[in-house]
């Protein structure tokens, strides 16, 4: 699994960041940041998917390969 960031429609609300700290974080400019380019590590994938399901922009998306 892996989490896709729009960063066009991310507003900086920090939901993700707060739901998975280990999977989310942000830029100097408050823009989310996936910690991971491949996969999601498997215990993180319910914190993960929290994140994206927090997102009032919709600016995540998971990908399921």
């Amino acid at each position: 699994m892996r989490i896709q960031a729009d960063q066009s429609k991310c507003q900086g609300h920090g939901l993700c960041r707060m739901s998975a700290p280990d999977v989310y974080d942000t830029d100097d400019e408050g823009q989310v940041i996936v910690r991971f380019t491949g996969d999601i590590p498997e215990d993180l994938e319910d914190g993960a998917v929290l994140g994206v399901e927090s997102c009032p922009e919709v600016a995540l998306t998971v990908i399921d390969d």
